[in-house]
């Protein structure tokens, strides 16, 4: 059986399987032809992808992440990719229900008026009552939906194609106008690239509340800029385009947007259940079975 390149801090403890590290930045020790599956470390340069090519018989690339656009420019031909599906909807979930509440209720204003003990007390959108799309109905959509649900507000589901209890993202038109809150959780790919564009949020209402937690691109950063300075609408991003926004960005000082700065997986949830899934995977890459989440692409 071939090695396993895998980062410490996803190392399980028993996998049936040798394992070799792999260092944050991609570095490692070990004959590359004796590498058949690897783990880039989490959030990585680009040379944890550059590590593919320099692997001749590598038969697997595990990613820690739910995207896995960086990956695939790297991936030679008869390489299975599989992502993180599942690792990350917790964290990324909590950090949406956040972001909501930090944007409606003002909180990143009383934060920014603490230092100067200001008391700017005003009454503020509640979730209660929101009608909220979340775009992306897969494992972290739902996620999102679950943990807002008891808020007491109405959540449509909207998907690439409609399905029992989903909308076809063809239905978007439709569904913006009447919405408070659009959250954004789609994979990026060449149909959700620049997704949000003039138009899009055209047809958002005013003062409605825009919500990345997918991937910058899925927006067009001069778009929300426009709406956003024109106070039309609301944003809320965990994502950029460029990413790391550049600390002269106008993003960063545009009324109504509130960044974090893509961490949305990122939290003591991760480690745990990426342990579990890499752990998961080496064994069924061990005995010959069929891999979980693997992408087509």
């Amino acid at each position: 059986m071939a090695t396993a390149l895998v980062p410490d801090d996803v190392r399980p403890g028993e996998s049936g399987v040798e394992l070799a590290s792999v260092a944050p930045d991609g570095s490692f020790d070990v004959a590359p032809e004796s590498v058949g599956f690897y783990v880039p470390p989490y959030m990585g340069p680009r040379a944890t992808f550059e590590n593919i090519a320099s692997l001749p018989e590598l038969q697997v690339v595990q990613l820690l992440t739910a995207g896995y656009e960086s990956a695939l420019p790297f991936l030679p031909p008869g390489v299975v990719l599989c992502n993180a599906a599942g690792v990350h909807d917790a964290s990324t979930a909590e950090l949406t229900v956040g972001l909501i509440l930090a944007s409606l209720r003002g909180i990143d204003d009383f934060a920014r008026a603490m230092p100067q003990g200001q008391w700017i007390s005003s009454r503020r959108q509640a979730l209660a009552d929101s009608r909220i799309v979340v775009v992306g109905a897969g494992g972290i959509g739902q996620a999102i939906a679950r943990r807002l649900e008891p808020f007491e507000v109405e959540i449509t589901m909207v998907g690439r194609s409609a399905r029992d209890g989903v909308m076809a993202i063809a239905d978007l038109p439709n569904l913006l106008p009447s919405a408070d809150i659009v959250v954004l959780a789609v994979p990026l790919d060449e149909s959700t690239r620049g997704l949000v564009d003039d138009a899009f949020l055209s047809a958002m209402s005013e003062g409605a509340l825009l919500v990345n937690v997918s991937r910058g691109p899925v927006a067009d950063t001069s778009a929300l800029l426009m709406h956003a300075s024109r106070g039309r609408i609301r944003v809320a991003l965990d994502v950029t385009d460029p990413e790391p926004l550049p600390a002269d960005h106008p993003l960063w000082t545009t009324p109504g947007v509130l960044i974090s700065p893509h961490v949305g997986g990122n939290s003591s949830a991760f480690l745990p259940r990426a342990r579990v899934l890499v752990a998961e995977q080496l064994a069924r890459w061990a005995s010959g079975e069929p891999l979980k989440n693997v992408i087509t692409h």
